[in-house]
């Protein structure tokens, strides 16, 4: 149960402060004007598309970081619900990291622990084939 509680606070601090912390720090920017800012000085992101549509980057984010929390209570309170969200979360995070380079590295640094400790909380010690 305790790998389960590591995880669910991983990927707690994961939604909130890189997905819905990193959105709403950038809102303001946003309503005050990109000509003011530059965003793309400080994100940048391997693919253009992503560097090009930035504001639906925020919501994609925002969703995204507020589904990581979700799953991540329902982790801590023991929920075979949350306890599959949360594998979700972390796959879809490990296969869609590359894309999101250089913020995508601590994006898989925090879904792959998550996604371990999770694994091996919940197999343990099984075998593949008992024998």
């Amino acid at each position: 149960m305790k790998k389960y509680k590591i995880a669910s606070v991983l990927m707690f601090i994961h939604g909130a402060c890189m997905e819905v912390g990193g959105c709403l720090c950038l809102i303001p920017i946003l309503i005050m004007g990109n000509d003011k800012f530059d965003i793309n000085q400080y994100f940048t992101f391997i693919v253009p598309y992503f560097r090009e549509h930035m504001n639906f980057m925020l919501v994609m984010g925002a969703i995204y970081g507020i589904m990581r929390m979700i799953g991540a209570v329902g982790l801590w309170n023991n929920r075979m619900w949350g306890l599959v969200l949360s594998v979700i979360n972390c796959v879809i995070t490990m296969a869609l990291m590359m894309f999101m380079l250089p913020a995508g590295i601590m994006d898989g640094i925090l879904a792959t622990t998550a996604l371990l400790l999770i694994l091996t909380q919940y197999y343990g010690k099984k075998k593949i084939i008992e024998q």
